[in-house]
C-alpha cells in the first residue's frame, strides 16, 4: 500500500487540477495494448485508431514513446504531474516535457527498458539522443494533434467537471468528504492518504502538497506519483466519464417538456454533473448562442446555479432542478 504522510501544511497547498498529457499517455497506452483502460464504447476507438496506426508506422518519435510503455507503468517525464491548479494545457505540459534534466530523462527511460527492451531501432535511436526530451516533446505535439485537439474541448469539460463538485465537497466538508468516493483504492486517514495495490511504502509529502488530477482515460483504475522530482500525485476516474464513451441521458419525461419546454427539460436532465455552455451544446448538439440563452433562463427560474472553474463557468443544478430533473427524466 502507497502511504502519502500528510500534515496541515500539505492540506493547505493541496489541489485538484488537470493533466492533458496524462489524458494522451493513457489512450495512447489503450491502443498500444500496455493498458486496457480506455474507451468502452466502439465510437472513439474506432474513429481515432487509424491516426493512431499512422502515427506509429511513420514517426519514429511515436515509437520511441511506446516503447516506454510497459505493464507496470512508464516514464514519468513524458506525462508530469501539472505544475498549477485549475486550467492545464498542452503547450505547459511540453513545455515541462522540454526542460526536463537529460540526466532524469535517462535514468527513467533506463527503467522503462529494462523492464521492455526497446526492438525497434529508430525507437532506440531517439531514446539515446542528448535531445531526447525535446524529441518526444515533438511526438507528443504531433500525438495530440492527431489524437486529442479536436475533443479536448469536451473531455476538458468532463474532468473540470469533477474538479468542481471536488471542491465544492472540499469548501463545505474538508478533504475526508472530497476524497471519499474518489476510488475504491484511496482511503483517508488522520495525517495520511492511502492508495492500496500501489507499491509498499510510505511518502513525505513535507509541505508540498498533493495534486489530484481527474482523467477519462484512468477507469477503471488509478495512478499516482510518488517519486522525486515530481510533485506527489494522484490520478483518478473522472465522474461522467461514460458521456464521452457514447452513453446518453435519459430522455426528459413529457411532463416535464410541457412545463420547462423540451430543449430546456433535455438541459436539465443532462445535468447530471456541472458543464460548461460548450460541453452541453456539443452533447445536445446545439448552437452555443441557444444553449447559453436556455441555461441563463434556467438560472433565473432557480433550476441552475453557476461556479467558475479556470476559464470557464459551469453550470449545475440546484435542489430545485434536482427535484424536477428526478421526476422528470
Amino acid at each position: 500500500m502507497l502511504r502519502y504522510l500528510v500534515d496541515q501544511a500539505d492540506l493547505l497547498h493541496s489541489r485538484f487540477a488537470l493533466s492533458p498529457s496524462f489524458e494522451l499517455e493513457n489512450l495512447l497506452r489503450y491502443f498500444d495494448g500496455t493498458d486496457r483502460h480506455g474507451p468502452r464504447t466502439p465510437g472513439p476507438a474506432v474513429r481515432l485508431r487509424p491516426a493512431f496506426e499512422h502515427l506509429r508506422r511513420t514517426d519514429p518519435a511515436m515509437r520511441a514513446l511506446l516503447a516506454l510503455h510497459h505493464p507496470h507503468g512508464g516514464a514519468d517525464f513524458v506525462a508530469p504531474p501539472p505544475t498549477r491548479a485549475g486550467l492545464q494545457t498542452i503547450e505547459d505540459d511540453l513545455e515541462v516535457v522540454r526542460s526536463v534534466p537529460l540526466a532524469v530523462a535517462r535514468a527513467e527511460i533506463a527503467v522503462c527498458l529494462a523492464a521492455r527492451p526497446a526492438e525497434d531501432p529508430d525507437a532506440r535511436e531517439v531514446l539515446a539522443s542528448p535531445d531526447v526530451a525535446p524529441l518526444l516533446a515533438d511526438g507528443l505535439r504531433r500525438a495530440w494533434d492527431a489524437l486529442l485537439a479536436a475533443d479536448w474541448l469536451q473531455l476538458r469539460a468532463i474532468c473540470e467537471r469533477d474538479i468542481v463538485y471536488r471542491s465544492g465537497l472540499l469548501a463545505r466538508h474538508g478533504w475526508a468528504a472530497a476524497l471519499d468516493g474518489l476510488h475504491s483504492r484511496v482511503r483517508w486517514r488522520d495525517g495520511r492518504i492511502e492508495v492500496s495495490r500501489i507499491l509498499d511504502r510510505d511518502v513525505v509529502v513535507g509541505g508540498r502538497g498533493m495534486t489530484f488530477i481527474p482523467s477519462v482515460f484512468i477507469w477503471p483504475s488509478i495512478a499516482a506519483h510518488s517519486d522525486d522530482p515530481w510533485e506527489r500525485a494522484i490520478i483518478y476516474p473522472a465522474r461522467g466519464v461514460a458521456q464521452w464513451w457514447g452513453a446518453k441521458p435519459a430522455p426528459p419525461s413529457a411532463a416535464l417538456e410541457e412545463l420547462i419546454g423540451r430543449t430546456r427539460a433535455r438541459i436539465l436532465v443532462a445535468l447530471r454533473e456541472p458543464a460548461s455552455t460548450t460541453q452541453l451544446a456539443r452533447s445536445l448538439a446545439l448552437p452555443i448562442g441557444s444553449a447559453g440563452d436556455h441555461l441563463r433562463a434556467l438560472r433565473r427560474a432557480g433550476l441552475l446555479d453557476a461556479a467558475r472553474s479556470g476559464r470557464s463557468v459551469l453550470y449545475h443544478r440546484t435542489p430545485l432542478g434536482d427535484l424536477l430533473a428526478a421526476g422528470g427524466g
